[in-house]
């Protein structure tokens, strides 16, 4: 793992502790096997007091491609939020260029996708995060 992709992944996770993260981490003790967790903390680098790492973990998130239409909806309202001058319709939540210049510019979008475990910033498709299961986030905190 590159030194850029350790920072965003700690970024991304840390973005969302106060929700709680499912997370994908090798097994201490049987190294072939996985474990799933909820992570709530870091202590720095270290997950957790088993001496698990960053670089080891793999959280589960939401593809864009999965959200729904009361999502989309509750996604616009956040995007108002910050916006002072009228934007256009968002159609692709996936790849539109709008949604993430907006992304970046909004914190209260931010705040919304990472309470809801959204992929934003493209962690799957690089290795550094797993698609969440169906009902794995069925409630946001």
């Amino acid at each position: 793992m590159t030194q850029v992709e350790k920072q965003l992944l700690l970024k991304d996770i840390s973005a969302r502790l106060i929700c709680g993260v499912m997370i994908q981490h090798p097994d201490l003790f049987y190294p072939s096997k996985t474990v799933v967790e909820k992570l709530t903390s870091i202590d720095g680098e270290s997950i957790n007091d088993d001496g698990i790492y960053v670089e080891q973990v793999k959280p589960y998130l939401r593809p864009m491609s999965s959200m729904t239409e009361k999502e989309r909806a509750e996604m616009g309202r956040a995007i108002q939020k910050d916006r002072i001058e009228p934007y256009g319709e968002i159609k692709n939540f996936g790849e539109d260029s709008l949604l993430l210049c907006t992304i970046k510019q909004s914190t209260n979008l931010q705040d919304w996708l990472n309470v809801h475990h959204f992929d934003y910033r493209g962690l799957i498709p690089m290795g550094l995060a797993l698609e969440a299961p169906e009902g794995m986030y069925s409630e946001n905190c």
